[in-house]
């Protein structure tokens, strides 16, 4: 019953519009679109602030992108309210704790305020700037450790050797999690990834569930070790984090653990990759990084908008409103694609060039904007900083193998593999300097 509530009829909706050309369900089923939406994109901005599609308005203009997503308006839950009777009782009964991910209540990314308001508060008393700032040195120390291990090597695998390995090496010790569980989050974060789509077939929907149960009891009796044993680490602190009396309870501090292990090494992982991959592909933006390192910062920056991570974010009206004159009903699905957002020419000049100097990189909207930044974007900025300079200053000569292999998921956005010769001078294939 949950897969057929929140998956099944999407994906009856989804392939009735797909036979209709819907644009979005084109996005969410077409591999060669998925691999390289932004002429499709590029289309959806010609028709205007909005287009409508089967499930959602949806937008590629940053103008409507962030006044959906930082208006008052607009909610990021979906209670089942405007159901009919029966199907709020069927939407209520597919609720599972046990398996909740980061788009599941209570997790920061799918309640509102006030709960929103109190677990921000509580998370912020613990994920400080300076908290991050001080995580700068293990960082480097991670990078280095794990770049010396490719040294010699006559071809690796860039996200499975370095690009996955660094934030989830971070992520851990900022968990508390012990060394030695690394792969085993590796692979529940592989597993679980697909929950963030819409329309997962049953064995897909299966594999993602079954991978977040097992996150989720584990994370249970991570809990009760750090209670017992609090270390010095952000999750102990979390832990035992009061606010006026209050603090999260079990079910909170999962959802709120989780989010930060997909968050601190799912979306790092492909800004790393994503990045490694155009420079790579674009050797003069290597030479003005190797000129001047000062510009490693807004590189990172570039990257973001150029390659977002995170491609998609939703939101639901809760009221009748109206955006860039464009009228939007209550309980109306909204669809922002952030890839499409932060290539919009009315902000960007050029936006299809990767421009390591872009003045105003920073305007993109890949961490989200309003209420619900990404808590963990200055996390996610010193590691793609580090990660990626560390990694060229290194090897200076890296280059493609073969083809990098893109991730089938549909929200998050980056690599599957990236083949690399860390000193060779071979040319990257055609294939791979795309986009």
């Amino acid at each position: 019953m949950r897969w057929a509530v929140r998956h099944g009829a999407a994906r009856a909706v989804i392939r009735t519009a797909q036979r209709r050309g819907d644009q979005h369900t084109l996005l969410l089923t077409d591999p060669t679109l998925r691999a390289d939406p932004f002429p499709l994109y590029d289309e959806m901005r010609s028709q205007g602030a909005f287009t409508s599609g089967r499930l959602a308005m949806m937008t590629v203009s940053h103008q409507a992108a962030a006044a959906v997503l930082r208006g008052e308006q607009f909610r990021v839950g979906f209670d089942g309210s405007a159901l009919p009777r029966l199907l709020r009782m069927v939407w209520a009964a597919s609720r599972d704790e046990r398996v909740n991910g980061p788009l599941n209540p209570p997790s920061l990314l799918a309640v509102d305020p006030p709960d929103h308001t109190r677990y921000r508060k509580l998370v912020s008393k613990v994920f400080t700037p300076r908290a991050i700032e001080n995580l700068r040195g293990r960082i480097e120390e991670t990078a280095d450790e794990l770049l010396d291990d490719m040294a010699g090597a006559a071809g690796v695998d860039l996200v499975g050797r370095y690009a996955s390995l660094l934030p989830v090496t971070v992520i851990a010790e900022i968990l508390g999690i012990p060394a030695d569980m690394r792969a085993q989050l590796l692979a529940w974060g592989t597993a679980a990834a697909p929950s963030l789509d819409i329309g997962l077939s049953y064995p897909e929907y299966r594999h993602a569930e079954n991978a977040l149960r097992d996150i989720n009891t584990w994370l249970h009796g991570h809990f009760e070790r750090l209670r017992r044993n609090p270390g010095d680490n952000l999750l102990s602190k979390l832990v035992l984090a009061v606010d006026e009396g209050q603090r999260l309870n079990e079910t909170e501090l999962t959802s709120t653990a989780q989010l930060l292990l997909a968050a601190g090494f799912e979306t790092t992982a492909n800004l790393l990759g994503n990045g490694a991959v155009l420079l790579l592909s674009h050797p003069e933006q290597q030479t003005l990084l190797r000129d001047d390192p000062g510009l490693w910062p807004n590189a990172v920056e570039e990257i973001l908008r150029y390659e977002s991570p995170v491609q998609i974010a939703a939101r639901f009206a809760h009221e009748d409103t109206e955006i860039c004159g464009v009228p939007i009903q209550a309980n109306q699905l909204v669809a922002v694609f952030l890839g499409g957002v932060n290539r919009d020419p009315a902000i960007f000049t050029d936006p299809h060039s990767f421009d390591i100097r872009r003045a105003n990189a920073r305007e993109h909207l890949a961490f989200s904007n309003g209420i619900h930044y990404c808590l963990g974007a200055a996390l996610a900025r010193l590691e793609g900083e580090i990660g990626l300079r560390k990694l060229f200053e290194r090897y200076p000569e890296l280059a493609f193998a073969d083809e990098p292999r893109r991730r089938q998921t549909r929200v998050l956005r980056g690599y599957a593999a990236i083949p690399v010769t860390p000193e060779s001078r071979t040319h990257p294939p055609v294939a791979a300097i795309e986009n």
